[in-house]
């Protein structure tokens, strides 16, 4: 059987990247590190390291292993965390990831009921990407993942909760406007990967929009569009928090984002994180009332 310190061993190398930055993180020594890592591979029988100039890298065999030990210690964390549980909501902990304008509405909302109502749960937020969201809940880094989809389909191998449809809105200095419109219009987006949807829905319109400024930040978007620097689509959810005056909305037709609450394993759920998934799926019902 695999021994659990030595797979955190090994998940601390391939994170850090060398012996002296893992063992710097886990509180060890470096010679530690290295009796660890020769200790595991005689349990596995194959090589997980190589020399590679003054330092190592993981063979394919250890950057496997690795993957695995992550998912393994997450799990092992979660087990530990639903036996500290099984009292009741006295104890737990709710790791929880979610995109920027659902952590700033719905998901603090329910935070906020969660703690009032058991206090004693150790709830931990962070701001993450869906991709990325989805990826450490697989590996057992977090409990819960809010995420959004453009297409129909929850996310696979997980078991999701349909939350609510986010339209999207076309963001200009005059009502009433369409992408067409626009097409002329020098055009505000996100990074590479969030601006796909926004260049799909213009090519949809028969035009291919000319960003001229980039900012993944919906304050500074807003801001662009109102100082008439261009023009942009945004998730209504992103304007529940704040608009910026000067602005005007449309919404668009067939554009919008699901958003889904997913957790991960096997039914059902550790009390703790079953109590923040429902408060969740309150927070969200309020708001699309």
């Amino acid at each position: 059987m695999l021994d659990l310190v030595r797979l955190r061993v090994l998940a601390a190398v391939a994170r850090q990247g060398s012996v002296t930055a893992a063992a710097r993180e886990l509180s060890y020594s470096p010679p530690s590190i290295s009796h660890h890592l020769s200790r595991l591979e005689a349990e596995v029988g194959i090589p997980l390291t190589q020399r590679a100039g003054r330092g190592l890298r993981l063979t394919p065999a250890g950057v496997l292993l690795a993957q695995r030990a992550t998912e393994i210690l997450g799990r092992v964390e979660s087990a530990e965390d639903e036996l500290a549980a099984i009292g009741g909501l006295r104890s737990g902990r709710v790791r929880v990831a979610g995109f920027q304008s659902v952590l700033s509405t719905v998901v603090t909302e329910a935070a906020g009921a969660l703690r009032a109502s058991a206090p004693g749960v150790e709830l931990t937020l962070v701001d993450l990407h869906p991709d990325l969201a989805l990826r450490q809940l697989r590996d057992g880094e977090i409990d819960v993942a809010v995420v959004f989809r453009y297409d129909d389909e929850p996310p696979e191998g997980l078991r999701c909760t349909h939350l609510f449809d986010d339209p999207m809105l076309l963001l200009s200095t005059k009502p009433g406007q369409t992408l067409t419109d626009h097409r002329d219009s020098p055009w505000i987006a996100g990074c590479e990967r969030c601006r796909r949807e926004l260049v799909g829905a213009c090519e949809a319109a028969g035009f291919t929009p000319r960003i001229r400024y980039t900012s993944d930040d919906p304050l500074v978007e807003q801001s662009m569009v109102a100082a008439g620097l261009g023009v942009t689509t945004m998730p209504a959810l992103a304007l529940a928090t704040y608009r910026a005056p000067g602005i005007e909305t449309t919404e668009l037709n067939d554009f919008r984002r699901r958003v889904y609450v997913a957790t991960y394993g096997e039914p059902p759920d550790p009390p703790a994180t079953d109590a923040f998934v429902q408060a969740v799926v309150r927070a969200a019902s309020r708001l699309d009332r």
